[in-house]
């Protein structure tokens, strides 16, 4: 493999520390940037990218990725919020064979179903989040309800105590991750939800993933102080299925880098739904998310969600409507944040978890995951950052 995404420019003028790696290195430059300067200029922009090209001097290394046009039929597509897959805008990169870029295939509008979800219904039980590390199951019930109101009326009281949304950092669906052991766990198993299971698996056959099952999946909420640590997702039990990614809300930095952290990363744009698919040797490289970009003309909204969903969805539509009061609060909360959703396949076809000591069966794995998210006002008590996503 070659030399991955060398650094030029004014990263260079970066004084690394004793026992820093070039990964670090960039995180922390990328950490510490200020938008609107020259600062973001080598971040590659796949939004702007035309004849396969992206902005910045790593734009040479953008190629266009084929897509399986015909194994999703524009019904299934349209089921699922998304373009027909012809009309998808995807993208590679020269070095990092097997990761796919998809510059936002939602068709208008749709985007408004999968943020509600996120904040609405994933986040309820049995699904565990950070919070049950230091409040009770009743007393994180229901998030939704607990913070709407809040959130409604953030701008009257902007000094108000953050709501239990706000203070969301991580869910986890279908095979729980155990971020002590760094392992699935088979013991803990709350239903995945169907819609985002069918979501993914569109965008996975497009990609060349037939029979792709979505078993486990991690939600990150991310405030605009909020970063997520550099990391590999090895815990998965079969690493020839591939990773997907969902993005929502406010723009992040996106760091993709080597097998190695001494090898300095590619950094990208992050857009409100774009989709990230990492397989193959780009499955388990190092990467992280160094910023979360507020936007530029404020507390705003990223142009694609300012249109709401049709009036008349499809018949079989896994896509449900949101009220303009539901989507008041949703909007409220992304005005100063993102939400990610990964997903993941576990096992392989008729592969099952190895058997686990009686000892490690004891624990609670429904209560030790804690923030793996760098929020630097986070109000919840949390160790550093966990090494798995």
């Amino acid at each position: 493999m070659g030399k991955m995404a060398a650094a030029v420019g004014p990263v260079t003028t970066l004084v690394t520390e004793p026992g820093e790696d070039a990964f670090r290195k960039l995180f922390r430059f990328y950490r510490q940037s200020r938008p609107g300067t020259t600062d973001l200029g080598e971040v590659i922009d796949f939004s702007a990218a035309h004849a396969a090209r992206g902005t910045g001097p790593a734009a040479h290394k953008v190629v266009r990725s084929q897509l399986s046009v015909s194994s999703v039929s524009e019904q299934d597509a349209h089921k699922a919020g998304l373009q027909p897959v012809s009309k998808w805008r995807a993208y590679g990169l020269e070095g990092y064979p097997g990761f796919i870029f998809i510059s936002n295939p939602f068709l208008p509008g749709y985007q408004w179903h999968w943020v509600k979800q996120c904040l609405k219904l994933y986040s309820q039980k049995p699904n565990v989040c950070n919070l049950d590390k230091h409040m009770t199951k009743e007393e994180t019930q229901d998030l939704w309800e607990q913070s709407k109101d809040f959130l409604r009326y953030k701008e009257v009281n902007k000094r108000r105590p953050r709501s239990l949304l706000e203070k969301l950092r991580w869910v986890t669906l279908g095979y729980h991750y155990n971020w002590d052991s760094k392992k699935y766990s088979a013991d803990h198993y709350t239903p995945f939800p169907s819609d985002l299971a069918f979501l993914s698996e569109q965008v996975a056959a497009a990609c060349g993933f037939q029979g792709f099952r979505a078993e486990a999946g991690i939600l990150n909420y991310y405030r605009l102080d909020s970063t997520l640590g550099i990391h590999v997702d090895r815990s998965e039990l079969d690493h020839s299925k591939p990773l997907l990614s969902f993005s929502f809300g406010q723009s992040a930095i996106f760091l993709l880098g080597g097998l190695k952290r001494d090898e300095a990363p590619t950094a990208m744009f992050m857009h409100s739904g774009d989709i990230m698919v990492m397989s193959g040797f780009s499955r388990l490289l190092n990467h992280a998310v160094p910023r979360v970009l507020p936007h530029p003309e404020g507390e705003g909204l990223p142009h694609c969600l300012g249109t709401p969903p049709p009036g008349i969805l499809p018949r079989d539509s896994v896509v449900e409507p949101c009220s303009m009061e539901d989507w008041q609060v949703c909007a409220s909360y992304l005005k100063t944040a993102r939400v990610n959703m990964t997903v993941r396949q576990v096992l392989a076809t008729d592969q099952d978890f190895p058997l686990e000591p009686m000892e490690e069966k004891k624990k609670d794995i429904t209560i030790e995951g804690s923030c793996h998210l760098d929020d630097q006002n986070c109000q919840v008590k949390r160790p550093r950052l966990h090494p798995n996503s």
